[in-house]
């Protein structure tokens, strides 16, 4: 059986449940887990329904959260055996407030979580051989920023492997500023990542952010330049750009969503459907097409991990 391999951090998700208090109140709070490389490896289990084996490799705690953690991602058919878990550890915990008009805002407790020592546990060794066996590796900008130097050369050479055993390496820059010391070293350590990967997945807003270009064709060019066999440029609600190997960029257009009720992790949930039917050997334009699909079905939930949608409820 094909195998996805997602390398990165979920974190523990306190999400309060409508505007925030008076000074000296309490808001309720709903907990449950999010990560950027963990949404779309649900979102790509649930397309590939079995077809293929979809993993998550990170580090956890030994503790009942992180336990949760992992019973809840085996619900969804995430192999978890690439999990690692650090005795006396914690996940990194992130709250989400909204205020009175609807907007939310994001606080992190992630200095210590396990996930960034992932290259540093005692099973490394026997982590990278998984890593390097898959099929399709699938890492993100977030992957990088949370692991030492040491993780990510660690992790960019498992890539190379992949790539060099003729498997698909897939990244999606996903750039989150406070996590770099500055754009620069941002920008370098993602240019390492798109030169051992076969497939990109870059939002406009952050190859713009990172100078890799402002425009579709100027970034697809300057991930080709690196070795970057596809590319898909995903701009919100306006078309997805997609460039399959040695194809002219072809627009298409997003399905329409009058009224999104909550954009959270609608670029993961693209990846998801995206790379799961690439993994089945479907072309780039369907693959993009079935991104498309999952992300409008996403925008119209909240939260990050939403519903199945009808069909892979059956």
């Amino acid at each position: 059986m094909r195998s996805l391999v997602c390398v990165g951090e979920c974190m523990i998700e306190l999400n309060q449940q409508g505007p925030d208090a008076a000074p000296g109140g309490s808001t309720p709070m709903v907990r449950t887990y999010g990560g950027d490389v963990l949404n779309t490896a649900v979102y790509a289990a649930r397309s590939l329904n079995g077809q293929c084996r979809v993993a998550f490799a990170t580090a956890l705690g030994d503790d009942p959260y992180s336990g949760d953690m992992m019973a809840a991602w085996r619900e969804e058919g995430i192999d978890t055996g690439a999990v690692l878990r650090f005795p006396g550890r914690l996940p990194g915990l992130y709250a989400i407030r909204t205020d009175a008009d609807g907007e939310r805002s994001f606080h992190y407790w992630r200095d210590r979580a396990a996930a960034r020592d992932l290259f540093q546990h005692p099973d490394s060794a026997a982590l990278t051989g998984k890593l390097v066996d898959a099929d399709m590796l699938y890492f993100s900008g977030i992957s990088l920023a949370i692991l030492d130097e040491q993780g990510r050369m660690a992790l960019l050479q498992a890539a190379k492997s992949v790539r060099e055993a003729g498997g698909h390496v897939a990244f999606d820059t996903n750039y989150r500023p406070r996590l770099w010391p500055d754009a620069g070293d941002a920008s370098a350590a993602m240019e390492q990542a798109l030169r051992v990967s076969t497939i990109a997945l870059p939002s406009l807003e952050d190859a713009a952010a990172l100078s890799l270009g402002d425009d579709a064709e100027r970034i697809i060019d300057r991930f080709r330049a690196l070795g970057v066999e596809e590319t898909v440029v995903k701009d919100g609600p306006h078309p997805t750009i997609v460039a399959g190997p040695g194809q002219p960029p072809i627009p298409l257009d997003q399905p329409v969503v009058e009224r999104p009720l909550d954009t959270t992790a609608a670029g993961d949930s693209f990846n998801g459907a995206y790379l799961a039917r690439r993994l089945l050997g479907g072309p780039p334009e369907q693959a993009a097409q079935d991104g498309r699909t999952m992300a409008a079905w996403v925008v119209r939930h909240q939260g990050a991990i939403v519903p199945p949608m009808p069909e892979e409820a059956e």
